[in-house]
């Protein structure tokens, strides 16, 4: 793929130049008692269908939240729900009322169980949203700095894809990332492949 490198040395300027009107924290169930004083404004909690709400937003102040269960999969799997339109729909509704608020106030803070792929997949449909024309190369590489574990749910970023217009750009830059993480640590293919999730290794060949 052309374009902007997803690699170490790039990230740290595109996060320099990113220009968002909110701030964006990003973490796993586990990590949530570490942003209890970070003066977090809205949230994006992401869960697991039956897993019960974390005690720890108790300690988070007032702020504004949106719940979203689904299971991270990116197929239709008895027995277990994948994300929907609807899911998408709401997490870019979510995300204009953060571009409503004064410039550089909100915090949003996006969790799902590991801080890797639901909350990943979500951040970068809000980057794309809040800057409709920064390239979706650069969108993930804005995701990349400030998370670099990722491994974006791709069957999110096919949805907010095409609900944001996007023609298929920002599914096409998501491949570079598995691409990247994949020669980082090529067990991540085999693993991927056992989670039922052979198409985003697939789509890292294009």
């Amino acid at each position: 793929m052309g374009g902007i490198r997803l690699d170490g040395r790039r990230v740290a300027a595109h996060l320099s130049a990113m220009t968002l009107p909110f701030k964006i924290t990003v973490c796993g169930l586990s990590e949530l008692h570490l942003h209890s004083g970070a003066k977090v404004s809205h949230v994006l909690s992401i869960l697991d269908p039956d897993w019960p709400v974390p005690e720890v937003f108790g300690t988070y102040g007032e702020h504004a939240k949106l719940e979203l269960r689904f299971n991270d999969i990116i197929e239709d799997t008895p027995g277990e729900l994948p994300p929907q339109p609807f899911h998408v729909e709401q997490l870019l509704e979510f995300g204009r009322t953060l571009e409503v608020e004064p410039r550089g106030q909100a915090h949003l803070l996006v969790h799902c169980h590991a801080g890797v792929s639901r909350s990943s997949a979500s951040m970068a449909l809000l980057i794309a949203q809040a800057l409709p024309n920064r390239p979706a190369e650069a969108v993930f590489a804005d995701v990349l700095a400030i998370r670099p574990q990722i491994w974006p749910n791709l069957r999110i970023i096919e949805m907010g894809d095409a609900l944001l217009g996007r023609n298929g750009a920002l599914v096409a830059a998501v491949r570079a990332v598995y691409r990247q993480q994949i020669a980082k640590d090529p067990s991540l293919a085999d693993d991927f492949r056992a989670y039922g999730r052979a198409r985003e290794v697939e789509a890292a060949a294009f």
